[in-house]
């Protein structure tokens, strides 16, 4: 499907005249109640769990292409969802960009649906998560509870984070940022940058938000001599007053770490080098004061 003569609401209303007609009277019967069981699952810590309940909804015999038409279903609303949601201008801007790649991404997509973008396709569709850049997308509802910060300082990697955590206001909801490995238009420091600076637009119009978290192997803090140009992924958040929560090592940290890049991939198999998640934590009051200095 041409994607450059064909809008996206075009090509989603084509995916869903392409369903069998099995699989369109599944989707037709389910966008309603899975939509509402997603929703409610979305301020959990587990980031797939919205995309688990649309699961149980389908069922167990749904089809993938099921699940790409209930995509396709909820992404001619999706704008509609934001708005009512009163996003920012920094977030609405965005749309057309996200919603002409998962367009293209849904068009030209055939067999299992990947589970990580399934997870993130359900979020996304439902604004349950909205742009933040052209590679990064914000989750409106997250938790931090003081766990991590007692176990970061009970592993011995130091006091900061409780003052900062009791400063911050403690347990509340957080925005959390996430990468989109399909598009990595904006997967730099001006693109990061970006990102930030959309959430801190969201905590303007969202006085419960407790600022902006995110977890990755990148905040690591050794990268910032093994693989310079990360630096700023966790260095500008530092510098703008967040701060940062050990989470720790795993299989997953290592694969994404050793991936693209021979130098981090040959240090992690000599043992040289242990891949470890941080939590990025940036309190609303550093971050508006951050994304002000910057204009």
């Amino acid at each position: 499907m041409d994607m450059q003569i064909s809008s996206p609401n075009a090509v989603f209303h084509a995916v869903l005249a392409g369903l069998s007609e099995a699989d369109r009277a599944v989707v037709d019967a389910v966008a309603e109640p899975a939509a509402m069981l997603a929703t409610q699952a979305a301020a959990h810590w587990d980031f797939s769990l919205p995309a688990a309940r649309v699961d149980e909804a389908l069922g167990a015999k749904a089809s993938d292409d099921a699940r790409r038409g209930l995509i396709a279903t909820w992404a001619l609303s999706t704008v509609d969802r934001a708005a009512a949601a009163a996003m920012p201008d920094a977030v609405m801007s965005l749309y057309p960009f996200w919603l002409e790649k998962l367009a293209s991404f849904l068009s030209q997509a055939s067999g299992p649906y990947d589970a990580d973008f399934w997870a993130k396709d359900v979020r996304f569709a439902l604004a349950l998560s909205v742009p933040g850049a052209r590679s990064q997308v914000i989750d409106l509802s997250s938790p931090m509870g003081p766990g991590q910060v007692v176990r970061h300082v009970l592993g011995g990697w130091g006091f900061t984070p409780v003052l900062g955590y009791l400063k911050a206001g403690g347990r509340g909801t957080w925005l959390e940022v996430h990468t989109e490995s399909r598009h990595l238009d904006d997967f730099n420091e001006e693109g990061w940058n970006r990102a930030w600076a959309t959430a801190a637009e969201i905590c303007r119009t969202r006085p419960d938000l407790m600022g902006m978290i995110g977890s990755s192997w990148f905040y690591d803090p050794p990268l910032t001599e093994i693989s310079p140009r990360l630096a700023h992924l966790r260095l500008n958040p530092l510098n703008g007053g967040a701060f940062m929560v050990h989470q720790g090592p795993g299989e997953i940290h290592t694969q994404r770490a050793a991936t693209a890049s021979p130098t981090r991939k040959a240090l992690i198999d000599s043992g040289q080098y242990t891949a470890r998640s941080w939590l990025m934590v940036w309190p609303r009051k550093a971050l508006i004061a951050w994304a002000d200095a910057r204009r």
